[in-house]
């Protein structure tokens, strides 16, 4: 469980596809942002799923996880997975909104037409087969030990935090056509972030006590 080849190889492929397409319709780096943003809300999809899932799953070093019952504490925190994390890509939809229109200082509108909604369509069901995948190894890794549910609630943000930052950077500083380097850039940190979660969910499995 130590390192998901296949895994890696299917994130890759799928940003690869990603940029390609921006390439091809010319997106600027603030719609490319809209696929990824997909993508975050799918990871947050399988998370809860993750949550919910659990058999048998450790409490240390949380606080205030803890409901008495192993059920009610695995809704418990699922539910509040699913209030920050919502909020959060509700903000960040928003923003991505406004800075389509045009609206935020710096940033060109751009008209997204059907084919654009199109292409993003078939990105996110990318997403969903590549992560899909990874859920299910990760819920078999999950059934050998006994997670940290804590650690297993906050994984996506290490997850999405760096891949999106990377993209958000390069607007923010005008790098409006750098669609190669920084869709390049995210794909580098979305592989790693998944081989570290891939190591955190391994040492989880190997020390279960």
């Amino acid at each position: 469980m130590k390192n998901d080849p296949a895994g890696i190889l299917g994130i890759i492929a799928t940003n690869v596809l990603a940029i390609a397409i921006a390439l091809w319709q010319q997106w600027p780096l603030v719609t490319l942002l809209w696929p990824y943003w997909l993508q975050s809300v799918i990871i947050g999809w399988y998370s809860r799923k993750r949550i919910l899932a659990l058999r048998d799953f450790s409490l240390a070093n949380t606080s205030g996880f803890d409901r008495g019952l192993p059920e009610v504490t695995k809704r418990s925190t699922a539910s509040f997975f699913v209030m920050h994390y919502g909020t959060f890509h509700l903000v960040y939809a928003l923003f991505l909104w406004s800075a389509t229109r045009g609206k935020v200082h710096g940033i060109a509108p751009y008209h997204v037409d059907a084919l654009d909604l199109v292409c993003m369509a078939a990105l996110a069901v990318s997403f969903v087969i590549t992560h899909r995948a990874a859920y299910r190894r990760m819920i078999a890794a999950d059934a050998q030990g006994r997670p940290n549910i804590g650690f297993v609630m906050f994984l996506p943000y290490l997850r999405i935090v760096p891949m999106h930052l990377t993209i958000i950077l390069g607007v923010a500083a005008g790098h409006g056509g750098g669609v190669l380097l920084f869709g390049a850039l995210k794909t580098a940190a979305d592989a790693l972030m998944h081989w570290i979660e891939y190591r955190i969910t391994s040492r989880a499995v190997e020390s279960p006590a």
